[in-house]
């Protein structure tokens, strides 16, 4: 199935057009001749030439201070996180023997690590890049669940929005990884412990009082769906219709229901989820991505949408504008890409609520999923290393 491209619908009010207008007026750079300079053919070009490489190096050194900005008003900001609080388990063995009882290996316990997943992840993103973040989501009264609360606590992240349910089964995904003392950790096996069904009505309602009382107090509101049921189009149709939200921005992360929602302000799917919603096969072609980025944003009447695709960057869609291609931050020799989603939504909405365009806000959030994809297991990009990847490499776009 092909896809053809279309007019994203896109509405915005006028305060919020007002502060884009101004934002691109502050990052415009404006050039000119020198009144009554004469060149000729030659010296015209090279010094076309000169004046571009000039212009580009301005204008990257004028977005990367544009980008550090906001990255430092961070610590003001004030986002609620609704979602299915994870607990990503690793347990890592060295490699003994064979065993006898069948071809497996069999692995020496050397150490356990429980760390927060899935919207906890995306919480403790945000954390650690400076954001006052309030978590909303649901645990049973099990180890995991007692873990990620003591977690949260260590850190100073209020748990009071982490509601506790005895007949509830905290999600745990277990990461068996085998290696040698000096080699590489490989994941041999995960094992996945879900509750058998969703938080029933009383907890739902519960779910969606903390999420609208803190929402009245944030700067944005981040909704990680992964299909557990603390975060569900109900949930969120309920808080933008009754909860008196006001201009506050929603930005969602839904792995199976993308569709499902509707009258948020952004989302970032990566980009099988965007074919498997649309069900459609992206491919190479630039023209089936831009196509496929703006039925989803005309369906979901988004303002902005950011669309992840791994070792090839991704691409920012704003209503306003024409989509951005945004290459990978860093090296395309990943080292582990557990949890990186939830690092690439912390930082775009971190960075919306700064004020960011779409553009700068996909910028930040694609040097931040650069730099954790090169650490181990479930991870974090702090303030500081958002920062320095900024100045080691300038904000870059690929042309269409």
């Amino acid at each position: 199935m092909r896809l053809t491209q279309s007019i994203p619908y896109c509405t915005r009010s006028p305060s919020e057009s007002a502060r884009r207008e101004r934002i691109g007026l502050r990052g415009a750079v404006l050039w000119r001749r020198r009144p009554g300079s004469r060149r000729g053919a030659s010296g015209h070009r090279r010094e076309s030439a000169a004046s571009s490489t000039h212009f580009d190096m301005t204008k990257h050194l004028k977005q990367a201070e544009r980008l550090k900005k906001i990255v430092e008003a961070f610590p003001n900001l004030t986002v609620t996180v609704l979602g299915d609080l994870v607990a990503d388990e690793f347990v890592f063995g060295e490699i003994s023997r064979v065993s006898r009882e069948a071809p497996v290996l069999i692995l020496k316990h050397r150490e356990r690590t429980v760390l927060p997943g899935g919207a906890a992840n995306a919480a403790n993103n945000l954390a650690d890049l400076g954001v006052n973040v309030l978590p909303v989501g649901i645990v049973g009264d099990d180890e995991p669940g007692r873990m990620l609360r003591k977690y949260f606590r260590h850190k100073r992240i209020p748990v009071s929005g982490v509601l506790q349910d005895r007949s509830y089964t905290t999600v745990t995904k277990t990461r068996i990884l085998a290696g040698m003392t000096h080699t590489a950790r490989q994941q041999v096996v995960r094992v996945d412990r879900e509750p058998q069904q969703a938080p029933n009505p009383h907890w739902t309602r519960e779910l969606y009082l903390a999420a609208r009382n803190y929402a009245h107090a944030s700067d944005a509101l981040l909704v990680s769906d992964y299909g557990y049921g603390a975060a569900t189009p109900a949930i969120v149709n309920a808080l933008r219709e009754k909860g008196k939200l006001g201009s506050t921005p929603i930005i969602l992360d839904s792995r199976y229901r993308l569709l499902q929602y509707s009258g948020i302000t952004a989302a970032t799917p990566n980009e099988p989820e965007v074919e498997e919603a649309l069900g459609v096969r992206i491919g190479p072609e630039w023209s089936q991505l831009v196509a496929a980025g703006q039925q989803i944003m005309t369906r979901l009447k988004l303002q902005s949408l950011v669309i992840t695709r791994g070792r090839d960057g991704m691409v920012a869609f704003d209503c306003m504008h024409q989509p951005v291609d945004i290459p990978i931050s860093g090296s395309d020799q990943v080292t582990d890409v557990t949890g990186a989603g939830d690092t690439v939504i912390a930082a775009f909405t971190a960075a919306l609520a700064a004020d960011a365009t779409t553009e700068e806000a996909a910028q930040l959030a694609n040097y931040a999923g650069g730099v954790v994809v090169m650490k181990r297991g479930t991870a974090t990009v702090s303030r500081e290393e958002l920062l320095h990847a900024i100045e080691r490499t300038p904000p870059a776009t690929r042309p269409h």
